[in-house]
């Protein structure tokens, strides 16, 4: 009996065993052929567990201007960490974690430019390690020695890369900037940098291995590399001298005036490439708490151009030969609809020629081209002249502005650029076509880039967007926007290297609660202009918002800056030049001289005597011995004469009438900027004692 319960329970035995096998093995099977067990990827565990995959960052391209000197590069940078554990340390002679952290704080402070007491609220973190904030990161190699040199015990670093921009605020909005992040990969985020990222950033690789439980690649196991390709290098159409001559510029004016914007930006007008592009305000990419605004204003900034506009309407009427520049019409007011359209001085100047419309920068005149063309053909061409349309040039943010206009009113305004929106880049692609005998050029930054093995991959070069107007219609053009600085009004607009052909502007600012802005500097001035006149080389365009300052301070930064950069290019060599030889005019010492004598030598050599008195004999002069004027300036000559008359200022400068009123001792008040349009005393009043001139000026 008891062997047969043996020979039972040996078989449950038996029995139970083969269920448990067989349960072992279908579980095993089960396994081996699915990805999934009890809610857990097998695949993934396993490839987590066993397999490392470190990422190897491309070097990032450099940016260049277009002599090839760096202005964007790649330089190694570090991390500054601090070890707080105990556990680190197995020598006590050697300690690897931070031990005294008093003294620790007291020495790094300088060199972070961090406050103590902040340095010792992060060393009493509970942590193994802890950072420094922002300004422990990205250090570079000389703070990185300097930190090293004070030997404290627990202090590392984190070795990577970060972006350097050699020439800091310098056309920071072209090349814009990079951040890296944590892992060590660089993106580009404004201006070239961001437009290029993708090229600049080449193309990560990795290496793949497997791992111990611990991270360490196993021993005679094959690794999986794929090696990184380095970014392209670009190669800009930003010269740096003339973008220094610009940069420098704008700072003048902007360290001396109030005001809310301004830019300068030149053109190659042969090619389209843009050789400069300042503004203010800017920011330094290597420190971006200096950025205040992400907008470039050469293509992101958006605003109602003014009179510059009227070049593009002028060159319309022209086209459709509804123009006639030597026909007259009554200046001063014109009605249209329900709507009063006056002349910057509101009387105008009586019955003048078109031409002479354009060189006044009469609104009446533009008007009733306006009216000629209607609105469908003036839209038409405000169109082919690429305004509304992106120019498509390499930065992002870049707008269309807004041409639209229906009603006749609009039609009006929209001749001398109120009404309608346009970018800076619009207006100077546009004025291609003047200097390109009606030909626009398509803007440009980039001339060429290249990849690491020094290949060029893309090249940049003058790309014609079509024939928007006949090159008699150019010529024309050329010949109004000459008038303007020569035979108009604004002569305070004359380089004294070259001659500029231009077209200046005053917008009012639009208000957000409708209509526009009236404060005394709520108004946009701007200068579209060409040098040299009879052969165009550059194009160059200014426009500065809200500016707590005369017009006069901008004219000077405009000439100043064209006489610089056409001293740079060679503009004013006697090859070159030649047509400019005798436009200099040397003032030499009148004093003591025949009045009638100096008065025939001064025009005879083209500059604008004014005679003041009506003496034999001179005994003052403005400007004085040596100086040196271009043809057309005005010089003022004072006579023996006691007996002194008012003169008619209409039409002075501000620095005209300053002259005049400081050599004959006359105390001066005035209103607004630009030219005169009314004075208190009337002309032919005897000067007096203590008299007070009171002018008021309009651009």
């Amino acid at each position: 009996m008891r062997k047969r319960v043996t020979v039972k329970s040996s078989l449950l035995v038996l029995l139970i065993v083969a269920f448990l096998l067989c349960a072992g093995i279908i579980k095993l099977f089960y396994v081996a052929v699915s990805d999934n067990v009890d809610g857990v990827n097998l695949r993934e565990f396993a490839e987590s567990r066993n397999t490392k995959k470190k990422i190897i960052h491309a070097s990032r391209g450099s940016i260049y201007d277009s002599s090839g000197d760096a202005l964007a590069l790649s330089v190694n940078s570090y991390k500054l960490i601090a070890y707080l554990s105990k556990s680190r340390t197995t020598d006590e002679n050697n300690p690897r974690h931070v031990v005294d952290k008093e003294l620790t704080a007291q020495k790094l402070s300088p060199v972070l430019d961090i406050p103590e007491e902040q340095i010792l609220e992060y060393l009493n973190k509970e942590a193994y390690q802890v950072e420094f904030g922002t300004k422990g990161k990205n250090l570079t190699e000389v703070t990185k020695k300097k930190i090293e040199d004070l030997e404290l015990p627990g202090i590392d670093f984190i070795e990577s890369t970060q972006r350097y921009y050699k020439m800091s605020n310098f056309a920071s909005y072209i090349v814009g900037y990079a951040k890296s992040d944590d892992d060590g990969q660089i993106t580009g985020e404004l201006g070239l940098e961001g437009y290029y990222d993708d090229v600049l950033r080449g193309k990560d690789g990795f290496i793949e291995y497997q791992s111990d439980a611990y991270g360490y690649q196993l021993p005679n196991v094959p690794m999986y590399e794929e090696e990184a390709e380095s970014g392209s290098d670009l190669y800009l159409t930003i010269d740096s001298s003339i973008q220094l001559i610009c940069e420098n510029a704008i700072r003048n004016i902007s360290d001396t005036y109030a005001m809310d914007w301004a830019i300068m930006a030149v053109m190659d007008a042969k090619t389209g490439a843009i050789v400069a592009s300042a503004t203010n305000p800017s920011f330094n990419p290597n420190n971006l708490n200096t950025l205040e605004s992400y907008l470039n204003p050469l293509v992101s900034y958006v605003y109602e151009p003014g009179s510059t506009m009227k070049i593009f309407s002028w060159a319309s009427a022209i086209e459709e030969c509804l123009y006639n520049g030597s026909d007259t019409y009554e200046s001063g007011s014109i009605d249209v609809a329900d709507v009063t359209i006056s002349d910057f001085n509101k009387k105008g100047w009586g019955t003048i020629t078109y031409d002479t419309g354009f060189a006044y920068s009469s609104n009446v005149a533009a008007t009733i081209l306006s009216q000629r063309l209607g609105k469908k053909k003036l839209y038409d061409y405000y169109d082919r002249f690429g305004f509304g349309h992106k120019t498509g040039i390499e930065l992002s943010g870049e707008l269309a502005g807004d041409i639209d206009f229906v009603y006749e009113s609009e039609v009006a305004t929209a001749s001398f650029g109120q009404g309608i929106t346009v970018t800076p880049i619009q207006i100077m692609q546009a004025l291609s076509s003047v200097a390109n005998d009606g030909v626009m050029l398509e803007p440009y930054l980039v001339s060429k880039i290249v990849n690491q093995n020094g290949k060029i991959i893309s090249e940049n070069s003058r790309t014609e967007i079509g024939q928007v107007m006949s090159k008699d219609t150019a010529k024309k053009m050329q010949e109004l926007m000459y008038n303007v600085n020569y035979n108009g009004l604004a002569k305070m607009w004359q380089p004294q290297s070259v001659k500029m052909i231009i077209k200046t502007g005053t917008a009012q600012i639009a208000s957000p609660y409708g209509g526009y802005l009236e404060g005394q500097y709520d108004n946009i001035y701007s200068l579209a202009g060409i040098f040299p006149a009879e052969n165009p080389r550059y194009i160059i365009y200014t426009a500065i918002q809200r500016i707590e300052g005369p017009q006069l301070a901008i004219a000077n930064m405009v000439t100043k800056a064209v006489d610089e950069i056409a001293s740079y290019a060679n503009l004013t060599s006697e090859e070159e030049t030649d047509i400019y030889k005798d436009n200099i005019i040397k003032i030499d010492n009148y004093k003591s001289k025949s009045t009638e004598e100096v008065k025939n030598e001064l025009i005879n050599k083209g500059v604008n005597p004014i005679v003041i008195g009506s003496g034999e004999y001179i005994i003052n002069q403005y400007p004085n011995v040596d100086s040196s004027v271009v043809k057309g300036s005005t010089v003022f000559i004072v006579t023996n004469n006691k007996n002194y008359y008012m003169e008619n200022v209409y039409g002075w400068s501000l620095s005209e009438v300053r002259t005049y009123a400081k050599l004959l001792g006359i105390n001066l008040t005035h209103h607004g900027y630009g030219y005169v349009t009314n004075q208190s005393i009337p002309p032919g009043t005897e000067i007096t004692n203590g008299l007070v001139l009171d002018i008021e000026l309009s651009s």
